[in-house]
């Protein structure tokens, strides 16, 4: 969490300020007041390095614990630094001095975690543990147990060592160049160099001896171990350890400085044990990962502030990651198959394909959705003209049909209606003419007359309710669907089961009218092609749809057979309900009858004067 402090500036302009500003103070002070209530407690953090800031060591890793503590929430920290090379004393200055002057310095604080990077620092510190900075929790960082020299750490300390581990590096770079016959190890002075050399001294000496060459180039001048790597001979490797110091006493920056020095004049490739030297020249090793021990030692850090006991968390060793520089792998033609496995491939440039894939990729979806946009087109064109030919097949189709409607009423007018009314008006002219010389003869004529007058007034109301159902009309849904089962059951000798419920809702006269005669015509085709002698028809409610059924028991076909080749019958069915927005299904098979299923809804989508 980071502090933010508020500066007041009070510039006031006349006397009328005054009161404005007496009537704010308290809404100030309460403000304040419990502003300092929900802010937590500053914890003071001090972060003693072996070496200045310059060194990218010492800049990564702090860098690492600061950013790593900053992003832990509910903590307010204050940091301080010391680099134990760079602390103003008089020349040469005894580690006891050292120590009097940072319990000077910071007696002062509440000092509630120390963090020493470095070995000298770690050294320091555990020396000097019954004299400084006592009960403080102490976390290690950035250096391997060796290098410290193995000290005994009491349980104020906490934290990580570094595995240092320079011959499964050269192992590693005889498997990248199986030729080698030689191994330059470079080195300074100063006494971290020595300390770093000794240890490589030791952990090479017993496997490698024996296989390779080993040149140690060390306590030189620079300029002289330049011109001894630019003399390499053939078939060489570099190890660069360190190199802090050379033997005239000129100090160096080891990772930016002096190392590049060394990697431009060596006529061989270049390896190391650590990440802050690749991006600098060398081609990798078994490298100690202080960046990955920064953010662990960030987590510590973060863990001791919030309460944690050191003694709780247990000193752990970091293992090495196998590292390289994918630039240095194609500067010296190195297959990738033959690095170690698991190794981790740092500074890789995107390839070609990388670059460019999500403008590919996105040129790609651009060229697929036009594709799908044509054919969607496409398809929607050929259905739109599948549609304008059934549309025009429909409506040759209803004008058949009509023309056929209208030669049957006209035919069925003229030769059945006209002639019996032909033979009524003759009826009705023999009585006339009977009435005087035969009354009881002329009664039982007009007697006759008038029952061909009813036969004939039926059979127009038949007719009429064909045309157009009256009790539909006048009496509604359910009345209307059962008259008309009861006069096709009579008329056309077929038992008709008509079951319905009451509904709670108000019919719309177009859907009254579309089941109507979906029931008309659906019972029409039972009589023309089903053989049937039963019938049944359900009307019922489900929810906000009207649902019909008529089946019947009799021959039934293959639906796919005549698909395509729909009578008028079915095609008005079908079409009735989609100008209502409901939904029209045919079940058959042969031998198993046939189920017409209609689903209207109570208010239709779209509601047209006549259906």
């Amino acid at each position: 969490m980071l502090s933010l402090a508020r500066r007041f500036v009070w510039a006031p302009r006349g006397w009328k300020s005054i009161p404005l500003l007496l009537g704010l103070l308290p809404q100030v002070i309460l403000a304040g007041a419990v502003a300092a209530q929900q802010a937590p407690p500053k914890k003071n953090v001090l972060i003693i390095n072996e070496v200045g800031l310059s060194h990218s060591l010492t800049s990564l890793m702090t860098q690492q614990i600061l950013e790593g503590v900053q992003e832990t929430p509910n903590l307010h920290v204050e940091f301080y630094s010391e680099s134990l090379d760079l602390i103003s004393f008089p020349d040469n200055p005894s580690r006891a001095d050292i120590r009097d002057w940072l319990v000077k310095k910071y007696g002062a604080y509440k000092l509630d975690v120390v963090v020493a990077v470095g070995p000298d620092s770690i050294n320091f510190l555990s020396s000097y543990t019954q004299t400084m900075f006592l009960e403080v929790p102490i976390v290690i960082c950035g250096s391997s147990i060796q290098q410290a020299g193995n000290p005994r750490l009491d349980s104020r300390f906490t934290g990580t060592w570094l595995s240092y581990e320079p011959a499964k590096t050269i192992e590693a770079a005889l498997r990248l160049f199986p030729e080698t016959r030689h191994v330059a190890i470079v080195g300074g002075t100063s006494a971290f160099d020595k300390k770093a050399l000794s240890i490589t001294k030791t952990d090479m000496a017993p496997s490698l001896s024996s296989k390779v060459d080993l040149i140690y180039l060390t306590d030189l001048e620079m300029n002289q171990l330049l011109e001894r790597l630019r003399q390499l001979p053939e078939h060489t490797i570099v190890l660069y350890t360190s190199f802090f110091q050379d033997a005239a006493g000129h100090k160096f920056v080891n990772a930016t400085k002096a190392l590049p020095m060394v990697i431009e004049a060596a006529n061989a490739p270049v390896f190391g044990m650590s990440d802050t030297y690749l991006g600098n020249g060398i081609v990798g090793g078994k490298a100690m990962n202080f960046r990955e021990q920064g953010r662990i030692t960030a987590r510590l850090v973060s863990e001791l502030l919030a309460g944690k006991k050191s003694q709780e968390i247990p000193i752990l060793t970091n293992s090495s990651v196998y590292m390289f520089d994918w630039n240095q792998l194609q500067r010296w033609h190195i297959p990738e198959s033959r690095l170690p496995e698991g190794s981790v491939i740092v500074f890789r440039e995107p390839s070609l394909w990388e670059r460019t894939k999500w403008m590919w990729i996105g040129s790609l979806m651009i060229i697929l959705s036009l594709s799908a946009l044509t054919i969607y087109l496409l398809w929607s064109r050929k259905q739109l003209k599948l549609a304008r030919s059934a549309q025009l097949e429909l409506s040759g189709m209803l004008i058949d049909a009509q023309e056929k409607e209208r030669s049957r009423l006209a035919s069925e007018l003229h030769d059945d209606f006209s002639q019996r009314l032909a033979l009524l008006s003759l009826g009705i002219e023999n009585a006339a003419e009977a009435i005087p010389d035969s009354p009881q003869e002329a009664s039982q004529q007009l007697h006759d007359v008038l029952n061909s007058a009813g036969e004939i007034g039926a059979d127009l109301h038949t007719l009429s309710h064909r045309l157009h159902s009256s009790t539909l009309e006048k009496l509604g849904l359910v009345p209307g669907v059962s008259a008309l089962c009861k006069e096709f059951g009579v008329q056309q000798g077929v038992l008709v089961d008509f079951a319905s419920e009451n509904f709670t809702r108000p019919v719309h006269p177009a859907v009254a009218l579309c089941l109507f005669r979906i029931v008309q015509e659906g019972l029409r085709n039972l009589k023309k092609h089903s053989g049937a002698t039963k019938a049944q028809v359900d009307l019922r409610q489900a929810g906000n749809h009207l649902l019909v059924f008529v089946r019947d028991e009799g021959r039934g076909f293959d639906p796919k057979e005549i698909k395509g080749k729909q009578g008028m019958g079915i095609r008005s069915m079908e079409e009735r309900v989609r100008l209502l927005g409901g939904r029209f299904e045919i079940h058959s098979a042969p031998g198993q009858g046939t189920s017409i299923e209609a689903w209207v809804p109570f208010q239709p989508e779209s509601r047209p004067a006549e259906i």
